[in-house]
């Protein structure tokens, strides 16, 4: 992976790890969600008018991410209410390299040297090292099934746009089409909301919006450089935000104990680190 590439894939980590821990850290989550899944409409909606539209070839990628992507946002509420932002969000972001990496050999054929296997070993080793710790005080234990379940859906989506993109011949068109179509999450939730009469604050709303800018920002750029760098290697790459988000986790959220958690946090994202740059 070039310098450029790589550069660009380590900002959206930082972007990415951060509009996770304003989830974590809302009142109330799931209008935090919607105003991501909001942006991301919007943000879909201005590709769609700037851009080409996508070729007829990568649709079944942009229908079956947006799916995936429905699974994907049940999930992360879930993980985010039973476990901390620094054991869950390690597991689910770490298991989704080796995934992707066996994924994309078994579908197209893109296969890692042996020092991208080792990198994937030591992924593996540090998502196990997690998952053995009981996390916080009296963690449950359903928080580290929810995240494993969460890496699987990143693993899916990954592939997917990481083929459907290249097939596109219009990245952006791409992006904003599958943008778009994450729209009905936001009306889902703001639905059920007002079924139960439950009150919209708007200051959290407009909080997940700034997490929604930095979630958009943060995956177009990763879908744009896999048009031109290995999916596999930009996937692990991306997923060096775990070290972003145990440190948040661990000095913003008060979340111990706190070494267990940062090894394992160091541990994956030297096997990503291995898989981006030497692979």
């Amino acid at each position: 992976m070039s310098a450029f590439a790589l550069t660009l894939v380590l900002s959206a980590a930082v972007l990415h790890a951060s509009w996770n821990a304003l989830v974590k850290a809302a009142s109330d989550r799931a209008l935090t969600i919607a105003a991501v899944a909001a942006m991301h409409a919007v943000g879909g909606l201005v590709l769609i008018l700037v851009s080409a539209p996508p070729a007829m070839a990568s649709w079944p990628s942009i229908a079956a991410s947006t799916l995936i992507h429905y699974a994907y946002y049940v999930l992360l509420f879930q993980a985010y209410r039973l476990g901390d932002l620094s054991q869950v969000y390690p597991i689910s972001r770490g298991l989704a390299p080796a995934l992707v990496a066996v994924g994309t050999f078994l579908i197209i054929g893109e296969n890692l040297t042996p020092l991208g296997w080792t990198g994937l070993f030591a992924v593996s080793l540090g998502i196990f090292f997690l998952a053995i710790q009981r996390g916080a005080a009296h963690a449950d234990r359903r928080a580290v099934g929810v995240a494993s379940l969460l890496g699987l859906t990143i693993a899916g989506y990954s592939i997917a746009d990481g083929i459907g993109v290249r097939l596109s011949e219009a990245p952006l068109g791409y992006i904003g089409w599958l943008f778009l179509l994450e729209s009905p999450v936001m009306f889902a939730i703001l639905w059920q909301r007002r079924r139960k009469a439950v009150a919209f604050d708007w200051k959290v709303f407009g909080i997940g919006m700034v997490g929604g800018v930095f979630s958009v920002a943060a995956y177009a750029t990763v879908l744009w450089v896999k048009t031109f760098a290995p999916i596999g290697a930009v996937s692990a790459t991306r997923e060096s935000s775990v070290v972003i988000a145990a440190l948040i986790g661990v000095v913003f959220f008060g979340e111990r104990p706190w070494l267990g958690r940062l090894i394992s946090a160091m541990i994956v994202a030297a096997g990503v680190v291995t898989l981006a740059v030497f692979d």
